[in-house]
């Protein structure tokens, strides 16, 4: 029997609503999808009339290729340009538009800094043989290209080639007023990466007068003169306007090294670079072998300045610290009297010098720095390097070398502060700091040890010790920078053996904490500085900060009475002078790739490093060798017909016959004179290949100063 079906229910409204929704949605979806497979088939028989075979299609993935090459080359090419742009920052057209003319300490004129604008000549009014010769030296393109000459760069590679040496630079006009106005003048691959940025900026945003008025006006031209105009005044007594083109020639010479051609040094070098720099006039088709042929016969004669050598290294620290303590004054033309004596400042360099070449090639050493002061904080000279005219850069105040172990002194201070005195007790056997195991040198331990004989032998294991189990490394780290030190200091617990960077002007000023008693902030070289209408700046004894003290009368006495020792009867016996006691400490990186001594009497004190600008390893030389012998020279000098102040905590400043002695036969046992081992922290050190390798790169870039050296293997580990 058939049932009858009931009658459906209606839906409600709201549900007729929902269906028409949902139909709606899937009608849509289905549709979308639909119309977007059509395209797709549409696109891919559009793309399949460009598939290509055969060697239409190799040319086509190499584009492609090169695209996605391109890509990648210009991120690259972005992350590096921003650092060299960051350099554009602040007012670089006005950097030096302070005109500062400095006295020494006696009051005598040593050279002048900064450039007085209306000094310079305007290109346009320069004569046009000036013009030439620079250009046919310099840059012959320099109006064709756009910052950087490729060709020009091409025609150097091949020359250097043919010659096998470098023989041509290539770089641009623009690319040498890029590094003269914002980089330093050591050659590394950054500094040439900024460089070639720079450049380009350059030629975007200034005139090619304008680049050409800027170098001629900022490049260093010898003599402590800075621009031609200047340069043209010191060497001939004459306007730019009126020089001939022999004269021209003798300063378009001195762009490419200007102590090696400076006339008023060397004239008859000078008058050989002048006669390359006509030849260049003639090959570039700047001029005519008749046109050139008076100023062959007639060559230029300069003014006699009696040799006169200036302090070009302390003068521009001098410059930099003018500067800023007159800030705020808005002043820019000045007279300042700074702290330099002379004498002084030619014995630090003859001392650096003498040691060098005579021992250079034996130590496979090529480049120092030194820096020297008095007692109360006086700088007195600065050693910058071997030779201002072939790198301005300044090793004694910007550049970062490990200090091995001459940060010791830091760790020990910090302990004398806290509890500790010469006579303690601490182990010198094996130690483990997290994956970091530092060894001394010979692999030997002494067991019980005092801290006098750890510091006066340079034994490793202790002051790791004392910073793992007693101090910490933040107090450690806290006093170095209380002490002086300006460069940041690593707070890595591998500090303590000298891993961070620090310059020669911070180890002086640290280590002048020992010779003044334990006050800090008396380092200075400005004593007054003076406007052109007889205003007072500045005055050292009235405006400087007064010092602090940073270490008790008894933490000074105990650290002196161990630093004396080390040139008596530790890793500084060359260092020890004949009669008069010295205090000090030496200090030897991995590898020997950097050699410190750091030493002071009661009148003088001495930072001494010598290394490699290329951060390449040195012949086992260690901070008791030839730093040691720099000091010597320098300090035997220095307190020749000089009352003898005696060190802080040490009453007698003469050293006692029998120490005398008894150094004298220990020297004889020794070939060397001392034995500086124990300041060497044994690690692994770079493999022959990576060491190739970076020497390689180096000598592209003609072997010029890399300043910041990457932590050693082992140091990486533990970083």
């Amino acid at each position: 029997m058939n049932r009858p079906v009931p009658p459906r229910k209606s839906r409600g409204p709201k549900a007729t609503r929902l269906m028409a929704i949902d139909s709606w949605i899937d009608s849509t979806l289905y549709e979308a999808g639909f119309k977007a497979r059509e395209i797709w088939e549409s696109l891919t028989i559009f793309f399949r009339r460009f598939r290509y075979t055969g060697w239409k299609r190799g040319v086509f993935e190499l584009l492609g290729e090169g695209f996605t090459m391109g890509a990648a080359g210009s991120v690259v090419m972005l992350a590096l340009a921003m650092p060299a742009f960051e350099e554009t920052e602040g007012n670089w057209r006005a950097q030096d538009d302070f005109a500062v003319t400095f006295l020494d300490r006696h009051g005598n004129e040593i050279g002048q800094r900064g450039i007085i604008q209306r000094e310079s000549i305007p290109v346009d009014e320069m004569p046009d043989h000036v013009i030439k010769a620079v250009l046919a030296t310099e840059d012959r393109r320099f109006f064709e290209h756009y910052g950087i000459d490729v060709l020009g760069l091409l025609r150097a590679m091949s020359e250097n080639v043919r010659a096998n040496s470098v023989v041509q630079g290539g770089s641009s006009l623009t690319q040498q007023l890029a590094k003269n106005l914002f980089l330093s003048n050591e050659r590394t691959i950054e500094r040439k990466v900024k460089e070639a940025f720079l450049a380009i900026w350059l030629e975007v945003n200034l005139t090619k007068k304008d680049i050409l008025q800027l170098y001629l006006d900022r490049a260093y031209m010898g003599g402590g003169t800075f621009g031609i105009t200047a340069a043209a005044d010191f060497y001939f007594g004459k306007s730019v306007k009126d020089l001939n083109l022999a004269e021209a020639a003798m300063l378009a010479g001195l762009f490419k090294a200007p102590a090696k051609y400076a006339p008023h040094v060397n004239l008859p070098a000078a008058r050989a670079r002048a006669n390359v720099v006509l030849t260049n006039l003639v090959q570039g088709g700047f001029m005519t072998d008749g046109q050139v042929l008076q100023a062959r016969l007639h060559p230029a004669s300069v003014i006699d300045r009696g040799k006169r050598q200036t302090p070009d290294y302390f003068l521009d620290w001098a410059f930099d610290e003018v500067k800023r303590l007159t800030a705020r004054t808005g002043v820019r033309s000045m007279v300042a009297r700074t702290t330099i004596d002379m004498n002084l400042q030619r014995a630090a360099d003859e001392a650096v010098e003498y040691n060098l070449r005579q021992h250079g090639k034996e130590y496979g050493v090529t480049e120092g720095a030194m820096v020297v002061m008095e007692a109360g904080g006086a700088v007195r000279a600065i050693v910058g390097g071997r030779d201002y005219g072939a790198s301005q850069f300044n090793r004694a105040t910007k550049a970062l070398r490990q200090t091995g172990s001459s940060f010791k002194p830091y760790v020990y201070a910090t302990a004398m502060e806290n509890g500790f005195t010469p006579d303690s007790i601490v182990s010198d056997g094996p130690i483990s700091w997290g994956n970091w195991s530092p060894k001394n040198y010979a692999r030997s331990y002494g067991g019980g040890m005092d801290l006098t004989t750890a510091l006066v032998k340079s034994i490793n294991t202790v002051p790791v010790r004392l910073a793992k189990d007693h101090l910490t490394i933040p107090p450690i780290k806290a006093m170095a920078e209380a002490m002086g030190v300006e460069s940041a200091v690593s707070p890595h617990k591998t500090m303590v053996l000298g891993t961070s960077g620090m310059t020669v002007m911070d180890q002086a000023t640290g280590y002048s904490v020992f010779q003044n008693d334990g006050y800090a902030g008396l380092r200075h070289g400005i004593t007054q500085i003076i406007s052109r209408s007889g205003k007072v700046l500045y005055d050292w004894e009235k405006d400087a900060p007064k010092p602090k003290r940073v270490l008790t009368p008894l933490a000074v006495q105990y650290m002196n009475s161990m630093l004396v020792q080390v040139p008596e009867r530790g890793t500084a016996r060359r260092a020890a002078l004949p009669t008069i006691r010295s205090a000090g400490k030496t200090g030897t990186t991995q590898s020997y790739r950097d050699a410190w001594y750091i030493g002071f009497t009661g009148n003088y004190l001495a930072a001494v490093w010598l290394g490699n600008d290329d951060f390449t390893v040195t012949r086992r030389m260690t901070g008791g060798s030839l730093p040691a012998m720099v000091w010597n020279r320098l300090m035997t000098y220095a307190h020749e017909n000089v009352d003898l102040k005696p060190i802080p905590g040490i009453e007698n400043p003469f050293v006692d016959e029998q120490v005398i002695a008894k150094a004298q036969a220990k020297q004889k046992k020794s070939k060397d004179g001392e034995t500086d081992y124990s300041d060497i922290e044994r690690r692994p050190v770079l493999s022959g290949a990576t060491t190739r390798t970076l020497r390689a790169i180096a000598e592209i870039f003609h072997n010029q100063p890399v300043i910041d050296a990457p932590p050693e293997p082992e140091t990486l580990s533990a970083l």
